[in-house]
């Protein structure tokens, strides 16, 4: 009996996964060589294609095929984190192969093209690699740009980064265009902790160190050139090339020196796409074989009867507009819709760039201050990268689904502009200078409102008691996690307070909320009425 039980858990939960897997990586391999490496048709962001796509259909697939099929595992614990970490580990299995193979495949398809003068480039159709014989560097004419950005979960970190791109030029041809550029990329990360001072400091430093590399580079020792993809590296050269005066119009390709031997620029990569699907595999089989079946869940799996209390359909259906719910969806629809726009449009998915948040409508002083006005709401809707927006709609459906009810579609609405844009206006007023975005400062309005209500008393006692100190810790640590510097503080704050203020003047306008000692009061009332009238 224990022999059946255990052929079915590998039928059900490990079969599946190796063929799901396998059939994932190459399926996805084929169709991201076939559409942007074969025919082009398409042509986004590195980070997109080999990265943000292998995880999202790992997570697809995760979701609507083994998150029912784990659930015939017994994983019952004190904790009830087992479900969660079969959930996350079958994620990775599935995801980690199909990564690695899409980091391979541009470099193992790549041709080389041999040149004997940078002239000949567009003599040939375009290349992932060269080799160049004959060549010079024209140092006079290089482009510089500099960036720099916050990354990590809570931006803890702070990047700089210095493109320089040197045109490529051959020397016994006279020619106003530049055909090639070389591409050097100069970086440093420290933490955005440190005060402005600070980063000054080391901005300087590797700006001196990148100067004098330039200046005493030669440049000429690779083995062969690789065509920067794209990538936000791209656009950081891009950028460098408008600085570059007497090419600032080119668009010819940007070309990373090599020094590694051609052959080995693969690396062990082919042997990793194996060594990880056989490491997860062994380590998914150990995690199937270890529990014991849940009959029950077992017999209904086999049945094909509906999930009780099925999470995921329940979370899906309460993110359906409704009445008492119905613009907090919207709300959260629209943020996340312009976020894959700009996903989609290649511009990244870990984090934007500063000046692609620009373009898309990102809080900016001077640009405020020149007509923009705008951009006190637009900025609300935008967010930085995919941790930035996760937990900023985690908020706002939490408030959403407090608040909204209470306060109505029309009211709700509103208090989510104007707060949003108070905490705009508060930005600009502390530090005109930043760039920022994010819908944060209109989710601490509503906190505000929240915040209002809860302590005027505008909730029973029990349902203050049990919000109130949670709402102030949520908000304490926020703010104090924001005096660690990288967050618009100034935003939250501006939020903050017009929100209170709201709360305040919307706790005479709302009708309290009728709980069941007060209906139950309402009702002896009544009898007692009615009796005295008789």
């Amino acid at each position: 009996m224990q022999r059946d039980l255990t052929v079915k858990k590998l039928n059900i939960l490990f079969i599946p996964f190796l063929l799901i897997s396998i059939s994932i990586c190459v399926g996805y391999t084929f169709i991201h060589w076939l559409l942007a490496i074969k025919l082009e048709l398409f042509s986004l962001n590195d980070t997109i294609i080999q990265f943000a796509g292998p995880a999202v259909v790992s997570l697809l697939v995760t979701l609507f095929f083994f998150r029912r099929r784990i659930r015939i595992l017994n994983l019952k614990s004190d904790r009830d984190k087992l479900p969660d970490l079969y959930f996350m580990i079958i994620l990775i299995a599935l995801s980690i192969p199909n990564v690695i193979a899409q980091n391979y495949l541009p470099k193992v398809t790549g041709k080389l093209t041999l040149l004997f003068s940078i002239n000949e480039i567009d003599q040939h159709k375009p290349s992932k690699y060269y080799t160049l014989k004959k060549f010079n560097i024209d140092k006079n004419n290089i482009g510089v740009n500099t960036s720099v950005e916050v990354s990590g979960r809570n931006n803890e970190n702070f990047n700089i980064y210095i493109f320089v791109v040197l045109p490529i030029i051959d020397k016994d041809v006279k020619n106003d265009e530049c055909k090639a550029f070389l591409g050097v990329k100069y970086s440093k990360h420290i933490s955005n902790r440190l005060t402005p001072a600070e980063k000054q400091e080391n901005y300087e430093t590797l700006l001196s160190t990148s100067q004098y590399d330039v200046e005493h580079n030669s440049f000429n020792e690779f083995r062969y050139l690789e065509q920067v993809g794209n990538s936000s590296d791209k656009d950081g050269y891009k950028a460098a090339i408008l600085h570059c005066i007497k090419y600032d119009r080119s668009t010819a390709p940007v070309l990373i020196a090599r020094k590694e031997p051609f052959e080995d620029r693969l690396g062990n990569q082919s042997n990793w796409i194996f060594i990880s699907f056989g490491i997860l595999s062994i380590i998914w089989l150990i995690m199937v074989l270890i529990p014991k079946i849940d009959r029950p869940a077992l017999r209904a799996f086999e049945s094909g009867t509906p999930i009780k209390n099925d999470d995921l359909i329940e979370f899906l259906r309460f993110l359906q507009p409704k009445n008492g719910f119905y613009l907090t969806p919207i709300l959260v629809f629209i943020n996340i819709l312009l976020f894959l726009t700009m996903v989609i449009s290649g511009l990244g998915f870990i984090n934007f760039a500063t000046t692609d948040l620009l373009t898309w409508g990102a809080n900016f002083g001077p640009f405020v201050k020149n007509g923009e006005w705008w951009r006190l709401i637009t900025n609300t809707f935008l967010h930085g990268g995919i941790m930035h927006i996760l937990t900023n709609m985690i908020g706002l459906i939490f408030l959403g689904f407090i608040l909204e009810m209470r306060l109505g579609k029309i009211r709700f609405l509103l208090s989510y502009l104007f707060t949003g844009i108070m905490a705009s206006l508060a930005s600009i007023w502390w530090n005109p200078s930043i760039v920022s975005v994010g819908a944060s400062g209109a989710i601490f309005g509503l906190s505000g409102i929240f915040l209002a209500l809860l302590v005027s008393k505008f909730y029973d006692e029990n349902f203050t008691k049990s919000f109130l100190i949670g709402t102030l810790i949520f908000i304490g640590y926020n703010l104090f996690y924001g005096l660690t510097g990288g967050i618009d503080n100034a935003a939250h704050i501006g939020g903050l307070i017009s929100g209170f203020i709201l709360g305040l003047i919307f706790r005479f306008t709302l009708e309290k909320p009728v709980t069941k000692k007060t209906r139950k009061k309402r009702v002896l009332k009544k009898e007692i009425t009615a009796e005295t009238s008789l």
